[in-house]
């Protein structure tokens, strides 16, 4: 197992992460036993970035990593914690607003720090950029916020490679979070050789495709009880069937290699270089033990030939998000 720098001049951590939008109802309902039996898998493993967000269950998922730090001090010498913030709802519950403004940040790094019980996050995303705000104004905020201690470093999530220069010039970036798995091969067009370039860590969010990736993708009537999914044109039949089908051929390798589909899925995404850092999430220790087989499984020329084969680049029916679910993530290409 290969372990992973969180920036050039950030720690070194395990080559997998957890996604904690999974400690909310997002994908499906949970509670804090399960989110702490997570976190307990992932002490075991030394998996130790953990990542979050204010606006995931609105709090709730910083709050339970709160309180599993609580309960375990010794967990706060381990976890590298990572939140992220710029989205707020609208007033009228219709949708999402972008905030990048320097009182806004501070008062919601202020309230994830209390929530978290700790006195500074490891990285502080820019969860989505504020397009009225120069991106080198937003650094300047954020490095004020390293100046005083209260985060150790900055990354910016789902930007494009320009903005990226941009902002690197003003300030080190840590990380940039992006969608990347075998099915959202967009990064490839630019943003994965400029973080490689400026030494950027490249966090990868949903790296099994939602599930389609996995032994066990969710079932047509499971996507109709998630809002997000529910209008996700992958989702959305006939793209849904024909999305499960492809991936058969995927899952049948996965068995004739010994792993199981989605560790052969963070397989492939580690081999796509050495600053790739995926965070999957989930509900269940036992899927997550099978996400950390692909983080001590290097493939050979001849299996990521036989994955590329099986599932090329563009494979997937649907775009990976409905125009309304667009709104914020900056297009490139």
């Amino acid at each position: 197992m290969q372990l992973r720098k969180l920036g050039r001049s950030g720690p070194t951590i395990h080559p997998m992460g957890v996604g904690a939008m999974s400690f909310t109802n997002f994908y499906g309902p949970t509670n804090e036993s399960e989110s702490f039996a997570i976190l307990d898998a992932a002490m075991v493993a030394g998996v130790s970035l953990i990542d979050t967000a204010n606006i995931y269950g609105q709090g709730t998922s910083e709050t339970v990593i709160g309180r599993y730090l609580k309960a375990n001090p010794q967990s706060k010498d381990i976890f590298k914690i990572a939140t992220k913030v710029g989205i707020t709802r609208n007033p009228d519950g219709t949708g999402n607003i972008f905030n990048n403004s320097a009182n806004h940040l501070e008062q919601e790094l202020d309230k994830s720090l209390a929530r978290m019980g700790i006195d500074a996050v490891d990285l502080y995303y820019i969860h989505r950029r504020d397009q009225s705000l120069p991106i080198e104004e937003v650094v300047q905020t954020l490095a004020g916020f390293v100046k005083a201690g209260k985060i150790k470093a900055i990354g910016f999530s789902e930007i494009a490679p320009s903005s990226l220069r941009r902002a690197h010039a003003v300030h080190p970036i840590a990380a940039v979070q992006s969608e990347y798995s075998l099915s959202t091969r967009s990064p490839e067009l630019g943003l994965i050789q400029t973080c490689a370039e400026l030494g950027v860590a490249l966090v990868a969010f949903s790296p099994v495709g939602r599930s389609f990736l996995t032994d066990s993708p969710l079932t047509f009537q499971a996507v109709q009880e998630s809002q997000f999914l529910q209008n996700n044109p992958r989702f959305i039949e006939p793209n849904y069937s024909a999305n499960i089908n492809v991936v058969k051929p995927f899952q049948a390798l996965a068995s004739d290699l010994g792993m199981s589909t989605a560790g052969l899925a963070i397989a492939w995404l580690l081999a796509q270089g050495d600053h790739v850092i995926p965070i999957p999430g989930t509900r269940s220790v036992n899927h997550f033990k099978q996400l950390l087989e692909g983080a001590s499984r290097k493939l050979n020329a001849q299996e990521l030939a036989a994955i590329h084969e099986i599932l090329p680049i563009g494979w997937a029916h649907g775009d990976r998000y409905s125009r309304q679910q667009w709104a914020g993530p900056e297009a490139y290409c």
